[in-house]
């Protein structure tokens, strides 16, 4: 048997997600540690497997135009990976068709016969895939595409199907309480490996490779999509104030904030999971940020007690667990994980969180509700029932979008609500 090599490792990842017990990053950063896959073979793994999950119902759709009979589920793996490397991306065909028939086990005469015909007939296949309904062609469930085309016409769904379904660019952000203060940003500055995010203060977009290992060891950098920034703008805290971060890991918005407050004042970084508060941690301490203290809380269960004796805070941000339909190009494989009827069950869970922070702010205190979700029940429905239930001591100062078809980056909504 040939030595394992990257498309083996993407096909043990497919294998891994199909059991359906595991998110996609999860299982890449547990096939990374294992095999320690580093450089050109985890970039490589990782286009495969998740370009796969990107394009799943597209090739499967083709896979089922160009089988004759049946094909057992392990093949039709392999030939997920082969008619990806062919239609989605630049590595030469005979690479795509030999390496991948290579995994084939007990059908290679039939998967080599699919892959070469696909080879040949690729134009009249990717004409034939143009007729496809959206769905197919561009892998994502229907019931989006219809939430989608409704909310925003069809014009534009095609373009969230589109955006989802290309690589994301790498951003990174400056970070100004490493322990080389405004270094960071002088070497960001005068390097052609990064080019500046216009509007976007402290944002960067890597133009080619991974950020250099030195950059991420001196904190000088933390890669983050710059519509993170748009809930902690609108939070806006200041030097000297006290702020909590309700649901904070791994910790981009935490340190954002705290850059933002020039390291002076209070901030509490709290979560529900005591293993992502550490990576909260390790992120703090590889930007040589101090003074940021963590708590776990479940704000679903909390009592009263508990949260009182919390204190009360100037700011408080509350980006709660969502949908994620914002940042599908990231979390590859949340379309193939939603169902229709979440929407309303996580808006339930989204007002009982921010009710139970609204007893923690200070008199004229304020309140960012944020999420990284497109949906109208997560963003301004959650919004409108907090004001229906505490509008006599809420009010509404400011909301504000991100929308990948029209600004560029990832999909994300805020609100500042104030107490009065």
């Amino acid at each position: 048997m040939s030595k394992p090599n990257a498309r083996h490792f993407a096909l043990e990842a497919l294998r891994t997600w199909d059991n359906g017990s595991k998110h996609a990053d999860e299982i890449l950063a547990a096939l990374s540690l294992r095999y320690r896959l580093q450089g050109p073979d985890h970039a490589l793994v990782q286009t495969l497997f998740y370009g796969v999950l990107r394009h799943l119902t597209r090739l499967d759709a083709l896979i089922d135009e160009l089988k004759r009979g049946k094909m057992n589920h392990e093949n039709r793996c392999v030939l997920r990976l082969g008619l990806f490397q062919l239609f989605h991306t630049d590595i030469p065909a005979h690479a795509a068709v030999n390496e991948t028939v290579s995994l084939a086990r007990g059908m290679r005469g039939v998967v080599n016969g699919i892959l070469r015909n696909a080879q040949r007939r690729r134009e009249e296949l990717e004409a034939l895939a143009a007729t496809w309904p959206l769905a197919v062609s561009h892998s994502h469930p229907e019931f989006l595409i219809e939430r989608w085309s409704a909310a925003h016409g069809e014009a534009v769904a095609r373009q969230l199907c589109e955006w989802d379904n290309e690589p994301p660019p790498v951003y990174l952000r400056v970070n100004r309480l490493s322990p080389e203060g405004e270094a960071g940003e002088e070497i960001l500055a005068a390097s052609p490996l990064v080019s500046r995010v216009a509007g976007r203060r402290g944002f960067y977009r890597l133009e080619q490779g991974a950020p250099p290992a030195d950059w991420l060891e001196r904190g000088l950098i933390y890669v983050q999509d710059p519509s993170t920034a748009l809930a902690c703008d609108l939070l806006g805290a200041k030097p000297g104030e006290s702020i909590l971060d309700g649901c904070a890991a791994p910790g981009g918005k935490t340190a954002l904030m705290f850059d933002r407050m020039n390291g002076e004042g209070s901030m509490l970084a709290m979560d529900v999971s005591g293993p992502r508060l550490e990576t909260v941690r390790q992120n703090m301490n590889r930007l040589g940020i101090r003074g940021v203290k963590t708590d776990v809380i479940d704000w679903l269960r909390a009592s009263k007690g508990q949260i009182a004796n919390l204190g009360t805070f100037d700011g408080i941000l509350l980006d709660v667990p969502c949908s994620n339909t914002g940042v599908i190009r990231r979390r590859v494989d949340v379309r193939w994980r939603l169902r229709p009827d979440e929407f309303g069950h996580l808006q339930r869970q989204q007002i009982t969180m921010a009710e139970a922070c609204l007893p923690l702010l200070k008199p004229g205190g304020r309140l960012v509700y944020s999420t990284c979700s497109l949906e109208p029940e997560e963003n301004r429905g959650v919004v409108e029932r907090l004001l229906d239930r505490h509008g006599k001591k809420l009010v509404l100062e400011e909301m504000a979008e991100s929308l990948p078809w029209r600004d560029g980056f990832d999909g994300a909504f805020a609100a500042r609500l104030r107490v009065g």
